[in-house]
């Protein structure tokens, strides 16, 4: 299994970037995916996660209403739309797919099986 997260780069505070995952390896549509991000010196955190067929998106409080995670089937890919990007957000963000069904639908960091390499996001104020 291969999650390719590009996308990444910097950017000026109130910009926007739009992060890809190509996924490769496993039947995409089956499993749910998220991003999860974590800054220099800190925990890697939930940002958020899709359902397989993108019927249903979850967001951590602290972002809704500037993410948007969106997913196409047919090309195996999730995006991450980052809007009115702040410096706080600068950290390297990861792609994962859900493998675990203990809890529900996107359940947290642990119960996602398969990762990709991450892709830098520096915001410059």
């Amino acid at each position: 299994v291969q999650l390719q997260a590009s996308g990444g780069g910097l950017v000026q505070a109130g910009g926007s970037l739009r992060l890809s995952c190509a996924a490769s390896g496993l039947t995409f549509s089956r499993y749910n995916m998220g991003w999860f991000r974590q800054a220099p010196g800190k925990e890697r955190e939930f940002v958020g996660a899709i359902s397989r067929h993108g019927a249903s998106t979850y967001y951590v409080d602290s972002l809704k209403g500037r993410f948007t995670i969106s997913r196409d089937n047919a090309k195996n890919t999730v995006y991450l739309q980052m809007n009115s990007l702040k410096s706080e957000d600068t950290a390297v963000y990861f792609c994962a797919a859900k493998t675990s069904t203990n809890s529900n639908w996107y359940g947290g960091p642990h119960e996602y099986g398969y990762w990709g390499q991450g892709t830098l996001v520096t915001v410059s104020s």
